[in-house]
């Protein structure tokens, strides 16, 4: 978000002791008295938010990543006021690889900084000693709302091997966390034991040390708790979900921990739990669900035949389903991750979840033959094919695809969308032309069915890093943006 100055000035502002706008410090000059009286200047034509109230504008000012919101200092006498006491929003990522600078920056700008805290983030194997400590305990930090102790293994391969306790002075914000992230730290049943996070509802626990009493004990001290995010973490076996407001679990990465032949998540009462995600590679993984009567969304299922999903009598095992007595009717979106797409191993899942309507497919191999006219005749009249949405990443065009794809054009009479992410030497006119006569677009079952080509991602893969944020939508894997104009192209019947 840019913020465009409310009025001409010619003086420029430098930031005390840094000379740079970057450094999110406190400009020179006089920070009290007149001049910060000054009323702002008449708004220019077309200008608004220089209209809007202090209070907005400190909202406005807080949701900004540290480096622009500092800035926003320079616009008038009245921007600087706002930035010092707006909600703070404070992140170490732009100074990671500069620990001097950093130290000095972050330094300067608790100094001077006179609003309460919104969010916090910082590595937290740097958190340990008395300036971290004096830090945490910093007045303008006062109030937290979100705490984000990440292990930016990103930028840092290579992490302590020894995982630290938690800092204490972390603790002084259990009554106003919101959302927290916890990563690179030993978690001992001690800090647990007092542990109580009234309003906090979203929770990370990414390669942290904890052991299986203490971490449902944790679950438990968050009665106001919604998202779950457990990745790469150790010291427990099985994790019992008993919550009324979690709405979204998301599971990565169990397979690192050695001399366990098996991990499980079991899902016993959770009336609100809405998304239920594994991401990446999560071996040796079982899951339960026994109650979770609002569940919809699924994913991702993969053929990796060491995991095991199962619904009361109902066991998918890995891709294929072992044993199918009951249908669990609330599941509306599933994605599924395999290399050699299978019709016949999506068709089961379908049996599984016969009111699916949206389905997202990642597949990059060649496929199986994928064959049905004859094979799946008695299926199509009996199966009712639900289906509104179907979005592929990677499709080539090859015949195992066309044949994949035009079972769902041929068979779902309410199907709305189908898109196909290809290769970007495929998005072509002789490619479009070539699929619209192998997928028979003209004889699809439904209508009003629009076929969608684009070389741009067609929806959202949250394995590779993923973040507590990005389980709160109700569609996990639906894009926040639409396809780029220039990027996609449409085909439907008649044209």
């Amino acid at each position: 978000m840019e913020i465009e100055a409310s009025g001409p000035c010619s003086r420029k502002r430098k930031f005390a002791g840094l000379g740079s706008l970057e450094a999110g410090a406190a400009p020179e000059g006089p920070t009290t008295g007149d001049q910060d009286q000054e009323p702002p200047p008449p708004p220019l034509n077309g200008d608004r938010i220089s209209e809007l109230p202090d209070a907005v504008l400190e909202e406005i000012v807080s949701l900004l990543p540290t480096k622009q919101g500092a800035r926003t200092q320079v616009l008038a006498s009245r921007w600087r006021r706002l930035w010092r006491s707006a909600p703070l929003n404070l992140d170490f990522r732009p100074y990671l690889f500069d620990k001097d600078a950093q130290d000095v920056i972050i330094s300067r700008i608790l100094a001077v900084h006179q609003g309460p805290g919104r969010r916090f983030c910082a590595p937290a194997y740097h958190l340990h000693g008395d300036r971290a400590d004096a830090w945490l305990r910093s007045p303008a930090l006062d109030n937290l709302q979100e705490l984000e102790l990440c292990s930016y293994t990103f930028y840092l391969p290579f992490p302590p091997a020894t995982r630290q306790p938690l800092p204490a002075a972390a603790f002084r914000f259990s009554d106003t966390l919101r959302v927290a992230t916890i990563g690179e730290c030993h978690i001992t049943d001690s800090t647990v034991q007092a542990l109580h996070l009234p309003k906090l509802q979203k929770l990370a626990l990414e390669r942290v040390i904890i052991s299986e009493t203490s971490l449902h004990a944790l679950i438990a001290a968050c009665p106001a708790l919604e998202c779950l995010l457990i990745h790469d973490s150790t010291g427990f076996r099985c994790v019992r979900i008993n919550s009324s407001s979690l709405r979204s679990i998301g599971v990565r990465g169990f397979c690192y921990q050695r001399g366990l032949k098996c991990l499980e998540l079991v899902v016993e009462n959770a009336p609100s739990l809405k998304s239920l995600l594994q991401l990446g590679s999560c071996g040796f993984l079982h899951i339960s669900v026994i109650s979770a009567p609002k569940l919809e969304t699924l994913g991702y299922l993969s053929p990796d035949s060491s995991s095991r999903l199962v619904f009361d009598s109902t066991v998918i095992q890995g891709f294929k389903v072992d044993s199918f007595t009951t249908t669990v009717r609330t599941v509306k979106i599933l994605a599924v991750e395999i290399y050699a797409l299978s019709l016949d191993a999506v068709v089961d899942l379908m049996r599984c979840f016969p009111s699916l309507e949206k389905l997202y497919l990642q597949s990059d191999g060649p496929g199986k033959t994928n064959l049905w006219r004859r094979k799946h005749q008695n299926l199509i009249r009996s199966l009712d094919i639900r289906l509104k949405t179907v979005v592929w990443r990677y499709y080539r065009g090859i015949k195992s695809h066309v044949d994949f794809a035009t079972f769902f054009l041929l068979n779902a009479r309410v199907l709305e969308l189908m898109t196909f992410e290809v290769h970007d030497k495929d998005y072509n006119d002789a490619f479009f032309a070539q699929q619209r006569e192998m997928l028979q677009v003209d004889s699809r079952a439904s209508r009003g069915a629009r076929l969608c080509f684009t070389s741009d991602w067609s929806y959202r893969y949250i394995s590779l890093d993923p973040s507590v944020h990005d389980l709160d939508p109700a569609d996990p894997f639906e894009r926040t943006q639409p396809l780029k104009a220039d990027t996609n192209f449409m085909l439907c019947g008649n044209c």
